[in-house]
């Protein structure tokens, strides 16, 4: 039997997280990410605010960018602060600012995403879930960018692997370890746009508001759940009880929350069909 300490695994990229620096100006991939998710998103929900059955239109989906972007700052960082490092940053509240040195939680943003949209649409009456549809159909974008960020940040790194692609991280010891982002780029950023928007947004369930908004929580708290399982847990939090983690705990009522939709959408949907 191979011993995990004669494997050898895939050297860590060298890809410095500082694109650039100029005295006080440093510009950041992590960044540059966040930026790059919210720019080609907003572009492609005006893209969709085109289609037939878009129950907004493309003034409405442009000024929703500053709505979203707030959403997803003030919730990711707020998100994280909250769930996973309360202490530390009630002894240094000034950190709560330093976006720069990384700290976003994808369920703090998701909340605050979701904050931005409710108000938005009430304010622009707009149907809620329709509106969610689209949404939905928008967030692996930022997720894809997201998880890229992470892994040049190397952080987030997974779990101790002897699998050929498993990879050596800084600070992660001289163990190699599964590359978590990737995984997580793929599945919430590849497979799940490629279902929100080609096996639903271009099928029935487009006329079955909430149903593809609920898809995506649904599938985004599974993909998440499972990751977790060779995700390295944060270390100052470890897995509670030994069992589970704080990202799977957070994916539950998510997951609860998608079926909800889900489920709500396909009776609403009857109830149109037998009226």
């Amino acid at each position: 039997m191979m011993l995990m300490s004669e494997f050898v695994g895939l050297p860590y990229h060298n890809i410095d997280p500082e694109l650039f620096r100029w005295g006080w100006l440093v510009i950041r991939w992590y960044s540059l990410a966040y930026i790059a998710g919210i720019f080609i998103g907003w572009w492609y929900l005006v893209k969709l605010s085109t289609k037939p059955g878009a129950p907004m239109n493309k003034h409405q989906a442009d000024d929703f960018i500053l709505w979203v972007t707030f959403g997803i700052i003030l919730g990711g960082r707020l998100g994280y602060v909250l769930f996973y490092r309360p202490d530390f940053y009630l002894e240094n509240p000034s950190a709560i600012l330093s976006l720069w040195d990384g700290g976003m939680a994808f369920h703090g943003g998701l909340l605050g995403v979701m904050v931005a949209a409710i108000l938005f649409t009430r304010r622009n009456k707009i149907d809620l879930y329709s509106f969610s549809d689209r949404m939905a159909c928008v967030a692996p974008i930022g997720l894809f960018f997201g998880r890229i960020a992470n892994f040049i940040n190397g952080e987030l790194w997974g779990a101790p692997s002897t699998l050929p692609w498993a990879m050596y991280f800084p600070g992660a010891g001289d163990e190699p370890r599964h590359p978590s982002q990737i995984y997580e780029m793929l599945l919430e950023g590849v497979v799940l746009f490629l279902i929100l928007n080609y096996l639903l947004l271009k099928t029935r369930a487009a006329r079955m508001p909430g149903m593809v908004a609920g898809s995506f929580f649904t599938l985004y708290a599974l993909f998440r759940y499972l990751v977790e399982f060779v995700r390295e847990p944060d270390a100052h939090l470890g897995r509670f009880g030994d069992v589970i983690s704080m990202g799977q705990i957070l994916s539950l009522p998510m997951m609860a929350f998608g079926l909800y939709l889900i489920f709500r959408a396909i009776k609403r949907d009857k109830e149109v069909q037998s009226s």
